[in-house]
């Protein structure tokens, strides 16, 4: 079994291992079935911006000012006409709570 384990303050706190491992060791256990990994959640593409913010009951100007840029940069990046840099992305996705574009470059 290939296990790590994570210590705090020279104790062990943590046990981390494969999820196949750790699947098989709730199975025979007789807690649960064996099920897929957790798959991460794609995205939205920059393109669908307009609906998320709008979604979120969320002017143009109200995201913009949230997000530190102007509203006309915003509709600028709604249209597809710019690509924002990834700080503007991140503060784009955290205010939307968009998972996915916080690392994007």
């Amino acid at each position: 079994m290939n296990v790590q384990v994570i210590k705090n303050d020279g104790e062990p706190q943590y046990a981390v291992l494969p999820w196949a491992e750790y699947q098989a060791l709730l199975q025979a256990a007789g807690r649960v079935a064996p099920v897929a990994a957790p798959q991460a959640a794609e995205a939205p593409a920059l393109s669908q911006l307009a609906r998320l913010r709008e979604a979120k009951g969320l002017s143009a100007e109200q995201l913009a000012r949230a997000v530190g840029i102007s509203p006309h940069y915003l509709g600028m990046i709604e249209s597809g006409e710019r690509q924002p840099d990834a700080a503007i992305q991140r503060a784009l996705a955290w205010t939307l709570g968009v998972a996915g574009w916080e690392s994007a470059s």
